[in-house]
């Protein structure tokens, strides 16, 4: 590998980052690099966004390194944070988390049974926006994550508990279309007692491991 398809490589990981990345870490996506070509390169890069006048620099930040915009563009920055944010969820968000709501805890496998489709990048997008959350494992072959509802679910839908879902026929008052899951297939049985749930990566995804199934 070349120094400049490795410097393509640290600037991926750099902005797929949402935390400082230490040239450790960057080390050990390429192993053939010493911390000291790396380090040259990320200095370089900075360089090279500084001479194009990009939106963004490179900051050394707590011990590693983050894509930042340039503090000259300040102003405008925090005039788009301060912009109201659209807080829409999509038709097939909706309906995974009414599986979920109505059916925890459940495996991903379960609503995807229900659903017919792949939810993998589905339930992730419900974990990053803290609608569900990882509440323990399925004592099955693999021991599958289980799925459940958190507060800010609650928060969201305008619920006081899950006591006041909607029932048969009815949908949200907060948000038009959340309501039971449009199957009226049998809640899916979890046998055995569910065992406490490993923490969560940074992002909340699900570690991926071919001993363990969704």
């Amino acid at each position: 590998m070349d120094l400049i398809e490795a410097k393509r490589i640290v600037e991926g990981v750099l902005f797929i980052s949402n935390q400082p990345v230490t040239l450790k870490r960057l080390k050990e996506v390429l192993t053939e690099f010493e911390q000291d070509t790396l380090r040259r390169l990320l200095q370089e890069l900075d360089g090279e966004y500084v001479q194009a006048q990009r939106a963004f620099r490179i900051q050394e930040i707590a011990g590693g390194y983050q894509l930042v915009t340039d503090p000259k563009l300040a102003p405008w920055m925090k005039r788009a944070l301060a912009l109201p944010r659209e807080d829409t969820v999509s038709k097939a968000a909706l309906e995974t988390l009414a599986m979920i709501a109505y059916r925890q805890p459940i495996t991903k496998a379960e609503i995807e049974a229900i659903r017919g489709v792949d939810t993998t990048g589905v339930v992730d997008t419900l974990l990053e926006r803290k609608f569900v959350r990882i509440i323990g494992r399925k004592e099955t072959p693999g021991r599958p994550f289980l799925y459940g509802t958190t507060d800010e679910f609650l928060r969201h839908f305008g619920l006081k508990s899950l006591e006041d879902l909607p029932k048969l026929g009815e949908t949200s008052p907060v948000v038009p279309g959340f309501g039971p899951p449009p199957t009226e297939a049998p809640a899916a049985e979890h046998p055995g007692e569910v065992a406490p749930a490993a923490s969560p990566t940074a992002t909340g995804h699900e570690p991926s491991s071919s001993s363990q199934t969704d």
